[in-house]
C-alpha cells in the first residue's frame, strides 16, 4: 500500500507551499506573543508608563538588596515614603519568617511593607504582591524590582481616577529569595492575610519577554474570564499552570494561596541567563516587559477592584490559550470530550483510509508503535548534545543550561528532531506505507491528550487539538472525490488540519527552552518531533513517489547534511557564547576563616574554575577547612586571615534531645548558618520582641553534614534557637557567620567583566566559622 493521503501533479511545489503556510502560522504566532511598546513619562495620567516606573526603579534597584542588608533597608524606606505620599496607609510588618526543606530549616528577620487603599463599598480585598529583596548576587531589577516599581506606578494611575469599590492591599514582601519568608510571616501573623480575596502576584525569571500568566489557584474559571476581558494583551496558557503545579518551585504566590486567596501569578522568563546574577540590572531590563507587567497589573487592579468579588468563585478550572492573537477559553467539562473526539476522529480516519484501500489497521498500528523511535531519538540526541556541551564547557552546567545566546544550539536541537523524524519516515513509508505511518503517528498527540486529560487537564489542549484537527483534515482529504480537480482540495484540507499544531506545538517547545534551558533540551526536542509527526502528509509530496527506493546518495545525503548543519550551529553557538562582558560566565568563590585556628582559605565549587578564580584556588585539598563547612567537591587555596569577630553560640538549656542555644553572628555579619553532624527534626527560632516560630524538618542534607539551620538578616543581638536532635546526647555544630562581598579581604582583585558571581547560596561571602560540641 504505497498510495499517499494526497497526491498532486506538482508534488514539490505543493509541499513547499503547504509548509510555507505553516511556517507563516508559526511566525504569526511568535509575533503575536511579543511584549508592549513602552509608554513615555508624558503618557496620559490614567495610563501605565514604563518610563515613570523606571524613575522609581532607579531609586531602589541599582544594587543588591538581600534580606537584612543596608541596601534592603534603603529600599524599604524609599518604598514606604512613596506609598505614604500617594495617600496609602502604610505599615512595616516586622517578623521572623520560616521555611523548611530536606534537612534544612531557614529563618529570616523580614520587614514586609503592607499598604492599604480602602474601597468605597468593598465586596472583598484585592491583594497586589511582589517582593523588594533581591538575590545577593545581583540588583534584581527584574526579580522583582520591576514589579515593585510597577506597583508604585499602578497606585499613582489608580489615584487619578474614581476610587475603587474594593479594598486594595499592597504586599511588598521581604525575604522571598531565601524561601518566601516574608509572605510566610504575613500569612501567619497579619490579620489582612486571614481576610482572603483576590491575589495578583508578579515575578520575573529573566529580563525580557511578555508578562505571562503562568500560575493560577485551583478552580480558576472566574479569574481566567476576568483576565481575558480586562488584560490589554493576555499572555500565557493553562499548560503553564498545570506544569507549575507539578514542580517544587514556589513564589510568594504559594503561601498566599494556601492561606485562602484565589489568584493569578505573572512573570516574564526570556533571557533568563541573567536571572539571579549581576546581569539582572536596569540596563538589561526590557522596557517593553516592564510596560506589559504594569499595564496588566493596572488593568486587573481596576477590573477586580470594581468587581463583585463574591461572583468570582468557580467549581472548575478553565483551559485557556492564545491563538492568532485571541485568548481562547473553555471549561474543564470539555477537556475529556475533546480528548475523546480526537481519538474517535483518528479511528474514523483509519477506517476510511482502509476502506479506500490506501492502508490497513495493522499498518496504522505499526506506524503508531514505531513512531516512538523518532520521539526517543530526538530527545536522546538533544540530551547528548547538552552532555557534550557541558563537558566541553563546564561553565554551561553552572548556568543550568540557561545561556546568553542559545539560538544556535536551539536551532541544532530542532534540526536533530526533524532529522530523527525524517529518517524514521523514510523507512516507515517503505515498510508500512505513507498513510499507515502518517495516520499511526497521530496516535501520539491523541494519546498524550488523553493522558493529560487525566493528570494535567489544562495541558490537554496542546495535544488534543492538533490531533483532532489533523484527523479531521485527513478525513476531509479521504472523503473528497478522487478526480484530479479535487486533489488540490485535499492539500488544502490536510494543510488546514495542521494549522492547530503549527500554532501550538512550536510555541510550547519555545516555552520549554525558555523555562528549562538546554539542560532539559530533550523535552523541547520531543515536543518539536511530535509537531513534525503531524506534518508527514504535507511533507510527503516533497519525497520520491511512494514505492520507489531512494538512491544510496539520498540515504547518505540526508543525515550528512543534517549532521553538518548541527555541527555548524554548535560551532556557532560555542563562538557567540564565548565568555565576555555581553555573555559573562558564572564562577563561585567564597572566603572561609576558621576563627578557632585563625586559618583562612579561598573556596570554589566550580567544576573547572576560570583563570581569575584560579588566582585564589589551587587544588582539591579540603582538610584545612573547618569541619562541616564543605558541601560537595571544592577547590581551595590559602588566604590571608582577616580581623573578624566570628559567630558565638552558647547552650542555654538541654532537656533530653532538645537543646536551646543563644546564637549571634558577630560584627557586620548579615546571616548565620549552623550545621550539625546529626539530623534535626524540629527547630524553633525567637528574636527579641518577635514571636517564636517553629519549622519541622525531615530528611538530611546531601553532600555535607545532615542538619542545617539558616537565619538570614539575623539581629545584631542574636537569636534563640531551640532544636531537637533525636538519638544523641552530644553533637558537633559548626557556626558560619556570613558577610556579603570581599571588600574586607586583603589583596582581593575584583572580577573581570566576563565573569559574574554564581547563584550558589554560599558564594560571594566572607564566612567566619567556629566549631562547638553541644
Amino acid at each position: 500500500m504505497t498510495e499517499a493521503l494526497i497526491d498532486v501533479p506538482r508534488r514539490v511545489i505543493s509541499a513547499v507551499a503547504a509548509l510555507g503556510v505553516l511556517a507563516a502560522v508559526i511566525m504569526l504566532t511568535a509575533m503575536s506573543g511579543s511584549t508592549m511598546q513602552p509608554l513615555p513619562a508624558s503618557a496620559p495620567a490614567g495610563e501605565f508608563s514604563a518610563e515613570r516606573a523606571l524613575s522609581h526603579l532607579r531609586k531602589f534597584a541599582a544594587e543588591p538588596r538581600p534580606i537584612g542588608s543596608p541596601a534592603g533597608d534603603r529600599a524599604r524606606d524609599y518604598l514606604t515614603t512613596r506609598l505614604r505620599a500617594d495617600g496609602l496607609k502604610v505599615q512595616v510588618h516586622r517578623a521572623v519568617g520560616t521555611w523548611s526543606s530536606t534537612g534544612l530549616a531557614t529563618f529570616g528577620m523580614v520587614d514586609d511593607i503592607v499598604a492599604t487603599l480602602p474601597g468605597t463599598d468593598p465586596t472583598g480585598t484585592v491583594l497586589l504582591a511582589a517582593h523588594y529583596d533581591s538575590a545577593a548576587m545581583g540588583p534584581g531589577a527584574s526579580d522583582d524590582g520591576a514589579a515593585v516599581a510597577a506597583m508604585l506606578e499602578t497606585v499613582r494611575a489608580l489615584r487619578t481616577g474614581a476610587a475603587l469599590r474594593n479594598d486594595l492591599v499592597l504586599l511588598i514582601s521581604d525575604g522571598e529569595e531565601d524561601g518566601v519568608l516574608g509572605a510566610e510571616a504575613f500569612v501567619r501573623e497579619h490579620p489582612l492575610a486571614r481576610a482572603g480575596g483576590v491575589l495578583l502576584n508578579f515575578e520575573a525569571r529573566g529580563v525580557s519577554g511578555p508578562s505571562l500568566m503562568f500560575e493560577t489557584s485551583r478552580n480558576n474559571a472566574g479569574l481566567v474570564a476576568a483576565y481575558a476581558d480586562a488584560a490589554p494583551r493576555p499572555r500565557g496558557d493553562s499548560s503553564m499552570a498545570e506544569l507549575y503545579r507539578l514542580l517544587r518551585n514556589n513564589t510568594d504566590f504559594t503561601p498566599l494561596t494556601r492561606a485562602g486567596f484565589a489568584g493569578v501569578n505573572f512573570a516574564y522568563i526570556e533571557d533568563s541567563a541573567k536571572y539571579h546574577t549581576a546581569g539582572d540590572s536596569i540596563a538589561n531590563l526590557d522596557h517593553g516587559s516592564l510596560q506589559h507587567h504594569g499595564s496588566t497589573m493596572l488593568a486587573l487592579a481596576r477590573a477586580f477592584g470594581g468587581a463583585d468579588l463574591a461572583t468570582l468563585p468557580s467549581d472548575h478550572d478553565a483551559t485557556y490559550f492564545r491563538i492568532f492573537g485571541v485568548l481562547v477559553t473553555y471549561p474543564a467539562s470539555l477537556v475529556w470530550p475533546l480528548a475523546a473526539a480526537a481519538v474517535v476522529a483518528l479511528a474514523v480516519l483509519t477506517l476510511l483510509a482502509r476502506r479506500r484501500g490506501i492502508t490497513s489497521v495493522p499498518r496504522v498500528v505499526a506506524g503508531a508503535a514505531s513512531a516512538i523511535v523518532p520521539l526517543v531519538a530526538a530527545a536522546a540526541l538533544a540530551q547528548g548534545l547538552w552532555t557534550v556541551l557541558a563537558t566541553w564547557r563546564p561553565a554551561y552546567d553552572a548556568m543550568g543550561g540557561l545561556l546568553h545566546r542559545p539560538l544556535p544550539y536551539r536551532a541544532a536541537v530542532v534540526i536533530m528532531a526533524m532529522l530523527a523524524v525524517l529518517l524514521w519516515y523514510l523507512w516507515a513509508r517503505r515498510a508500512i506505507g505513507p498513510v499507515g505511518a502518517a495516520v499511526g503517528a497521530l496516535a501520539w498527540p491523541a494519546g498524550l491528550g488523553v493522558l493529560c486529560a487525566q493528570v494535567a487537564p489544562g495541558a490537554s489542549f496542546l495535544f488534543t487539538l492538533p490531533a483532532l484537527s489533523c484527523a479531521i483534515g485527513g478525513i476531509v482529504a479521504v472523503l473528497l472525490p478522487g478526480s484530479p480537480g479535487a486533489r488540490p482540495g485535499r492539500v488544502v484540507a490536510v494543510t488546514l488540519g495542521a494549522v492547530a499544531g503549527a500554532a501550538l506545538l512550536p510555541t510550547l517547545a519555545g516555552n520549554v527552552f525558555d523555562g528549562m534551558g538546554l539542560a532539559l533540551g530533550g523535552v523541547a526536542a520531543l515536543v518539536f518531533a511530535l509537531f513534525c509527526l503531524t506534518l508527514l502528509p504535507i511533507a510527503e509530496p516533497a519525497l520520491p513517489r511512494p514505492g520507489s527506493r531512494p538512491g544510496r546518495h539520498v540515504a547518505v545525503a540526508v543525515p550528512s547534511i543534517g549532521a553538518v548543519l548541527v555541527l555548524a550551529l554548535t560551532g556557532l553557538g560555542l563562538n557567540v557564547n564565548r565568555p565576555g562582558a555581553a555573555a559573562p560566565q558564572r564562577t563561585h568563590l567564597a572566603y572561609v576563616l576558621d576563627a578557632d585556628t585563625r586559618t583562612a582559605n579561598w573556596v570554589s565549587g566550580d567544576v573547572d574554575p576560570p583563570a581569575w578564580t584560579r588566582r585564589y584556588v589551587t587544588g582539591r585539598d579540603v582538610t584545612a577547612l573547618p569541619p562541616g563547612y564543605a558541601r560537595g567537591e571544592l577547590w581551595t587555596g590559602p588566604a590571608q586571615a582577616i580581623d573578624a569577630d566570628g559567630p558565638r553560640v552558647s547552650v542555654l538549656s538541654r532537656a533530653g534531645d532538645t537543646v536551646t542555644l543563644r546564637v549571634a553572628a558577630g560584627r557586620g555579619a548579615r546571616s548565620l548558618t549552623l550545621r550539625l553532624d546529626h539530623p534535626i527534626t524540629s527547630v524553633t527560632a525567637a528574636a527579641d520582641g518577635m514571636r517564636a516560630v517553629t519549622a519541622a524538618v525531615t530528611g538530611t542534607r546531601a553532600r555535607t553534614w545532615p542538619g542545617e539551620i539558616r537565619f538570614r538578616g539575623i539581629p545584631s543581638r542574636g537569636a534563640r534557637i531551640t532544636l531537637k536532635i533525636p538519638g544523641t546526647r552530644t553533637a558537633r555544630l559548626t557556626a558560619i557567620a556570613e558577610t556579603d562581598g570581599f571588600t574586607a579581604v586583603p589583596g582581593f582583585v575584583p572580577r573581570p567583566p566576563e565573569l559574574v558571581a554564581s547563584t550558589r547560596e554560599d558564594g560571594e561571602l566572607v564566612a567566619v566559622i567556629r566549631t562547638y560540641v553541644i
